[in-house]
């Protein structure tokens, strides 16, 4: 899921950092106080259905996370988010395995890291080769930010390149890859 604080630091379940492409109404997330977001309908664009949804809080969907299952926890804002992520999880009966952060930001994993250290972090990374056909970011940059935050791991675009994720592995850290949507890909 991906999670956004409030005006009034409520961690709300959200993409976007405003809701106009959901609800027809654009209000932008960090300004706007989790009553003025529930004042939104954001199910209605995508079918009659599902009109009248609201945009729920982290709490409303810790409570759905099944015994056994993880949560993906992908925070989409900076790191004044964290004190507020770590309460939501102690309230929560979610165990330490059931919570994992991802982020894009350096500094969110390694403040999430300092305040949950035995609950898993990912940084999250997109690979790209410049014109020179070299990737970026390098092995080494990766293997430095992962060493600098404490991250558990790796989270990027399926199309890194192979020898970056075996090394990553060889040096003990784990690799997830998002956007795997078939089998072949699989």
């Amino acid at each position: 899921g991906d999670f956004l604080l409030t005006k009034d630091n409520q961690i709300v379940c959200i993409h976007d950092k405003q809701t106009g492409r959901l609800a027809g109404r654009k209000l932008v997330v960090k300004d706007s106080t989790l009553a003025q977001l529930r004042e939104l309908d954001v199910g209605s664009w995508k079918h009659e259905k599902f009109k009248g949804t609201k945009i729920p809080t982290i709490a409303e969907v810790f409570a759905t996370i099944p015994k056994g299952k993880q949560i993906f926890v992908e925070v989409k804002c900076g790191k004044e988010i964290i004190p507020h992520l770590v309460k939501e999880i102690g309230k929560s009966k979610l165990k330490t395995e059931q919570v994992v952060l991802i982020c894009f930001k350096q500094e969110v994993v390694k403040a999430f890291k300092q305040a949950l250290p035995k609950n898993k972090a990912y940084w999250l990374s997109s690979f790209k080769k410049d014109k020179e056909a070299v990737w970026k970011p390098s092995l080494e940059t990766v293997l430095a930010t992962l060493k600098d935050t404490q991250a558990d791991g790796l989270d990027s675009h399926k199309d890194i390149p192979g020898a970056f994720a075996r090394k990553i592995m060889k040096e003990g850290y784990e690799w997830h890859a998002w956007t795997v949507n078939d089998l072949a890909t699989a």
